[in-house]
Formats: C-alpha cells, structure tokens, sequence
C-alpha cells in the first residue's frame, strides 16, 4: 500500500474488511470477487473524498443552541462533544462540529461517551455489538490525539461532574428524539453553569428533524417533499474529523474493554451476533459488498425472503457506528446503472428512516396506544389481532393502528390495517423455498 493510501486509511478509517461481513459474509462472496477490486477499496475511496472537502463550511442549520450562552467560556481546558446516538468518528457532523469549535478557540478537544447500566430492552447482544463499536472509537480518537473518555452510568450527573472536573468550555451532543434521551438532554441542560453554551447536532438525519418538518407528519407523502427539496442543502460532503493539534494536559483513562463487557448486566441468553463486525469498518466492508453485489436488486427482489438483495446495514446505522448520510452518498455515487434501486433505496433510507425520527419527536406519546387516543369510530379502524415482532416504534404503530399507511378495505377485526396473508406471500414469492430454509429438520 501506498504511503498516500496508508495515510488515509488511517485517517479516514474503515474500510479493510476480514470480510464483506465480518466472520460470516451473507452475500456469499467477497467484494473482490465480486467485482474485481480488492476488499477494503471502498474505504480508501471514502477517505479520500473527505481529505478533498477540508476546510468546508459547516452548514448552521444542524446545530441549535440549547442554552442561552453561546460563546465559549473563558480560560477553560477544551469542547466536549457528549457521544450518545452517533458513535463513530468520521461522518458525524456533532464531532465535526466540536472539533471546527476547538480549533477556533485553539482548545483540547474531548469525547465521552455514558454506559448506561439497562437501556430499554437491550440486551447484550445490543450491548456486545456497541461496545466493540466503541472500542474501535477509542482506538481512531487515540490516533488523532482526541481523548475519548468512557464513563459508566447515567449521563446526567457524570457529565456535570465531568465538565466541572476537567474545566469544560462547551457542551455538544447528537440528537435522539426518544424521550430517555430527551430526558437527559433537559436534565443535563438544567445543571450546567450559565456560562457554558451547550448545542446540538442532528448527526443522524440527513436532514436534522427540525428542519425537515415543524410537526408531526401523517405519513411518507406528506414529509417526503419536505426532505427532498432539501437535500441539495444538506445531502453533502463531509470533512474529515483529523489530527487535534491543541492537545491535552489530562490524558483519559484506559479502558478495559473485555472487563467492560463482563460487566454489564444484561440478558445474556442470545450471544453475540456472527455475520456483523462491530465498528465503522465493519459497516462500510459490508456496505460496499451491497454497492457491488445487491444494490442493482434492491429495487424489484427487495421484499422476496428467498434473494440476496437488501443492505443488512441495519445493525450499524441502528447504533451509529455507519453514517445513513454516508451510505446514501455512495450508493448514488457507485450505484449510476441502478437508477431504480438507488431511488427506492434513497426512499427506505433517507424518507422512511426520517419520518420515524419526525414520529417519535412531535408526538410525545409515540409508544402508547391507549384507548382515549381513539375515538369510537377510529377504534375500529385501528384494532388488529396480529402483532408483528419489531423493533422500531414507528414500526409497532404501523402493524397495530396503521400509522404512516392509508386505509384498506375493511375486514372483521383488523379494520383497515393493512392485511397479509399466506395466499398473498405465495402469489409474491417462493414460500416454499422460504419454509425450507427456515423448517426445523427432524429425522
């Protein structure tokens, strides 16, 4: 490899692979076979892109101050960007925007990240595939000489603790629009000194969710203009997070990641996931097996069970560790004679996934579905006897009160949710084939 190569490897990260998918690949061949490159080049691609955008102007529509200071305090020992839902280095416009506000002030610059000891139903599969997201974390701050602090606990009072500690100058964080998340957000906003600004970064929607819609959407249509005559505006390149030369006179304590991981107390039933590599490396190996392998079926084989044709990037867009921006950005970008595929992909990716964020932000209630929510007439629209596993919340109010879809004929008990059934998967696809793959075999 290159000097050049090697540089931004390491700078921007990511991208060599033990495989398209980690210790198992899904799609059954590696991305060099596929499509004659060697594994790990669309990384390398990646960083180069972002060694040419140095120096961008940040767009302000990401950020919105949460206190009213808003200049930087005085004699203070650095910025703090407070990791949460975005935890990855490079392409995330929080960290960009904490280390563009160190190097104004000629400041350290520090990242913490909270561990919560239960976070909803995560267990520790959830948990084992971001701590080792992290550990990777760690190890990118290290070679930037950005200190990455890992603390246990409820963020609340651990970061006012670890502001007033380590002389804190300002306060960035990503958003998440979950009320546990907008919870500590208020708490922790309360309990900073006056004179720290505290802001935050939409690191995760291409479009922040406050600039996408002031309210709560009826559905896809209804947001879907909203976002997309905005892209030109947000649907950019991104700078790369790089070398800190403002550095420390703290250094952060060493972690024990293994220890970390024995530690949490958590339902270990289901171990760690096999076919994922935790990380941004893991998600970019994968995402370019996709580009070359089931990008150009995305479009027409998407919904059938028995194709190799969707991202599997869910599990690191879910926990942060791959940028959705990132991925839609190169999808178009490699994806030219898949026209199709790349504007249902964009769909899925960009206005679906943000209109879950709209969801969960302007309807305070966005889990319940209790009775006085319904008035007699909706209830029999709304009522449905089959509960589909998922576990996303937009997603639980789709399959029970048809949130985000339109109205179906009317069938005794399910009302007009939307209705599936066995004849109509058989008319979609194989299900035999389907049934199988997945048949407990018995002798």
């Amino acid at each position: 490899m290159s000097a050049k190569k090697a540089e931004l490897k390491r700078r921007g990260g990511s991208g060599q692979a033990e495989g398209a998918g980690g210790k198992k690949q899904r799609s059954g061949e590696s991305a060099a076979a596929a499509g004659g490159r060697e594994d790990g080049w669309l990384g390398l691609e990646v960083a180069e892109l972002r060694a040419k955008n140095t120096g961008c102007k940040f767009n302000d529509k990401r950020v919105r101050f949460l206190s009213e200071e808003q200049k930087v305090k005085q004699s203070c020992s650095g910025v703090l960007y407070w990791m949460s839902r975005d935890q990855r280095v490079q392409d995330n416009w929080a960290l960009i925007y904490a280390q563009q506000l160190a190097l104004a002030e000629e400041l350290p610059l520090h990242i913490c990240f909270c561990l919560v000891p239960r976070y909803l139903d995560a267990a520790y599969r959830q948990y084992a595939f971001m701590i080792r997201g992290l550990q990777e974390v760690a190890k990118e701050c290290k070679s930037l000489d950005i200190q990455f602090h890992f603390l246990r606990g409820d963020p609340e009072q651990l970061l006012l603790d670890f502001v007033k500690s380590w002389n804190i100058g300002a306060l960035v964080t990503d958003f998440n629009p979950l009320r546990l998340h907008l919870q500590w957000i208020e708490n922790v906003r309360k309990g900073l000194p006056s004179n720290i600004p505290f802001l935050q970064v939409d690191a995760h929607n291409v479009v922040p969710c406050w600039e996408a819609s002031p309210k709560l959407e009826y559905g896809a249509r209804t947001i879907r203009g909203k976002i997309t005559k905005q892209l030109p505006d947000f649907l950019t390149e991104f700078p790369p997070v790089d070398t800190h030369p403002h550095a420390s006179k703290k250094t952060a304590k060493s972690v024990n990641w293994e220890e970390v991981l024995d530690s949490v107390e958590v339902d270990r039933t289901v171990g760690e996931v096999e076919w994922a590599r935790p990380g941004t490396s893991g998600g970019m190996a994968m995402l370019e097996s996709f580009i070359q392998q089931r990008l150009r079926l995305f479009a027409t084989e998407r919904n059938n069970p028995n194709s190799e044709a969707v991202s599997h990037l869910s599990p690191w867009l879910r926990a942060g560790q791959l940028s959705a921006q990132r991925v839609v950005k190169e999808v178009q970008r490699w994806g030219k004679n898949a026209r199709e595929s790349v504007a249902s992909f964009t769909e899925e990716l960009v206005v679906r996934r943000e209109l879950a964020d709209n969801f969960c932000y302007y309807n305070k209630e966005y889990d319940s579905i209790a009775e006085h929510l319904f008035t007699e007439n909706e209830k029999c629209s709304f009522k449905s006897s089959e509960i589909n596993i998922w576990w996303n919340i937009p997603g639980c109010m789709w399959s029970i009160c048809g949130i985000h879809d339109q109205g179906w004929a009317e069938r005794p008990v399910f009302g007009k949710v939307r209705y599936m059934n066995y004849a109509g998967c058989k008319r979609k696809f194989d299900v035999s084939r389907f049934e199988r793959k997945y048949a407990v075999k018995t002798d």
